[in-house]
This record gives structure tokens, C-alpha cells and sequence, in this order.
């Protein structure tokens, strides 16, 4: 599918024909394109599409170049990023002297609402270049909007960690829900790092593209701010991996607590029990001559021993603080 936008007084509309006017596109979307659609915009443009194979080259080279008079820029965007599991894919931004082409084989959430929002709200789109700014600058705002989220989510696991309900901790069949929600913020945030990487290294090649091309100051500041934006993201995406790290050490400690606890009121238990045990072995032995089996308060006798047996060390262990 290949979709143009054109420039309207610095708001960008799309056109009925994706190629036609040609002159005045600034803007081509091409998602999911077929070996046909590659030819047609090959032809028209004079430069080679990036296929999804070339897309997925980990070498920056691979993913950074000019070639023909036209800059090429690979980075890894999330998609369906409401949830844990993003979907994450290379989207190629090409710029071609005034135009500029995308090229894509996902949706991410900046590809659906920058078009309608720059279509009402001037953005600078009076070029391929501004364009592409603007884009960015949308990319990076839902990459702060996934990581808020994650954070609020990850607070919310912090509570539940440390939380105390009428004096004790939380049980321990809480945690392995815990665990699981560690887990899946763990590979959300390293999916966001991943983008931001990559997100920060094409940064860095624009502002040599915008050097070269004698781009304009104020566009040559967007850069510049868009790299610190991605810096700062960057650090905050690493906060989160150590509070994560953390939680996750928090709350491995926790549930050895908690096994600790419970083995020692066995342990206790078994203390408490040993007297009582003792004393009963002392009168279930078969001798014949115990005084006290011809006495007929023996047996009371030898019940509230037991029972006293009992009691002390509990009281010892009481007052130890140990229970």
C-alpha cells in the first residue's frame, strides 16, 4: 500500500492519486509494498526501496547511508505497545531531496495519528525534511507515553511488594504473580531500549544529513533537541531496568523470607514438642518397679508435666522474640 501526502499551507493532506501531482508530494507511506509497487516507486523516484531483509541488517552501516543523493535511516519502532509485548519491527525513513519516503511492514501508533494531527496543526511540513522532524519528534513522544506507562506499572508493583496487611507481609503465593509482571515489564523495557537505540544513532546521522544538506538553523536545533530527548528517554529507560533489577532482587528476598519463616515455626514446633515427648518415653518404658504407676495421681500428674514441659519453652521463645 503506498500513500501520499502533500503540503497545504504547512498541513499535510492526503492525495486521491499516491503519486499524482507528483511535484507537490512531500510524503510517501509505503506499508507492506509488493514487488510491483517496489518497481513503480523505484522508477518514479530514481532510488532503490529498502526490502525487509535490508531492513533488518543489524550493521550500521546497513542501516544509516546515503546512496544516490538520498539518506537512508533504520530504526526499530514498536507497535501494538498497549500491552507487554510490542510488536517490533525496522521502519526506513528515505530522504530524496524535497521528498519524503517511509517504508514499513507494521503500524505503529505514530503512523496512524501524526497524518490527522498534521493535517489540523501546522507542523512544518512544507518539505520532506520537516516532515520528517515532525514524524520523529511523534515517535518519541509515544516512546515517552509507553515508558510512563511502564513506570506507573512498575510503581504499582513496587507497592505490592512492600506492602504489609495487618502487620505481615504479603504472602507468598502473591509473589509468583509478581514475578510475572517483573518479567514482562523486563522485556518491555528492553524492547523500548532497543528502539531508542537505534532511534538515537539515526538522530546523530540526521544532524550530519542536515549539515550537508545546508538545512536551516531552526532545523538544524529540532535535531538536536530530538537527540537530547532520546538521550534523556534513554536514561530513563535504564532507571527503570535497575528499579526492575531491584524489585526482582526485592522480591526473590522476599519469598526466602517467608520459606524461613515458615520453617522456622517447625522448627519451633519441634522444640516445644520435644519435652512433652521425653516425658511420655519416660513413663511408656516397662519396668516393673515406677513408683509412680501405683500412685493414683500418676496419671494427672504425668499429663500436666507434659503440658508444662510444653509450655516453658514456648514462653522462653516468646520472650526471646522469636516467635
Amino acid at each position: 500500500m503506498i500513500r501520499g501526502y502533500m503540503n497545504e499551507a504547512g498541513r499535510l493532506h492526503p492525495v486521491d492519486d499516491t503519486l499524482e501531482p507528483f511535484e507537490a508530494v512531500v510524503w510517501i507511506d509505503v506499508v507492506d509494498p509488493s514487488a510491483e509497487e517496489e518497481k513503480l516507486l523505484e522508477d518514479r523516484l530514481g532510488i532503490d526501496v529498502p526490502t525487509m531483509e535490508e531492513m533488518e541488517e543489524i550493521e550500521i552501516s546497513s542501516r544509516l547511508y546515503s546512496h544516490d543523493g538520498a539518506s537512508f535511516m533504520t530504526a526499530i519502532l514498536p507497535a501494538r505497545a498497549d500491552g507487554d509485548y510490542p510488536e517490533m519491527a525496522p521502519v526506513s525513513f528515505v530522504l530524496a531531496g524535497d521528498r519524503l519516503i517511509t517504508v514499513r511492514y507494521h503500524e505503529p501508533r505514530a503512523f496512524q495519528t501524526f497524518p490527522a494531527r498534521a493535517g489540523k496543526v501546522r507542523l512544518g511540513c512544507e518539505s520532506g525534511e520537516g516532515v520528517l522532524m515532525a514524524l520523529l519528534e511523534a515517535i518519541v513522544d509515544r516512546l515517552a507515553d509507553i515508558l510512563e506507562r511502564a513506570g506507573r506499572d512498575i510503581d504499582g508493583i513496587s507497592r505490592g511488594v512492600f506492602k504489609r496487611t495487618g502487620g505481615k507481609p504479603t504472602k507468598t503465593r502473591d509473589f509468583q504473580t509478581v514475578l510475572e509482571n517483573l518479567g514482562r515489564k523486563g522485556d518491555l523495557t528492553s524492547n523500548i531500549r532497543d528502539s531508542l537505540v537505534t532511534l538515537e544513532r539515526l538522530a546523530g546521522f540526521l544532524g550530519q544529513v542536515a549539515i550537508q544538506r545546508k538545512s536551516s538553523k531552526d532545523m538544524r536545533d529540532r535535531v538536536k533537541t530530538l537527540y537530547r530527548d532520546i538521550r534523556s528517554l534513554a536514561d530513563h529507560v535504564g532507571f527503570l531496568s535497575q528499579k526492575i533489577t531491584f524489585l526482582l532482587d526485592a522480591t526473590l528476598g522476599m519469598i526466602s523470607i517467608e520459606q524461613n519463616a515458615i520453617i522456622k515455626i517447625f522448627s519451633v514446633a519441634a522444640v516445644v514438642f520435644l519435652p512433652p515427648t521425653l516425658v511420655a518415653s519416660i513413663y511408656g518404658m516397662n519396668f516393673h518397679f515406677m513408683p509412680e504407676l501405683s500412685w493414683p495421681f500418676g496419671y494427672p500428674f504425668a499429663i500436666g508435666l507434659m503440658i508444662l514441659s510444653a509450655i516453658l519453652p514456648f514462653l522462653y521463645f516468646k520472650r526471646r522474640g522469636w516467635l
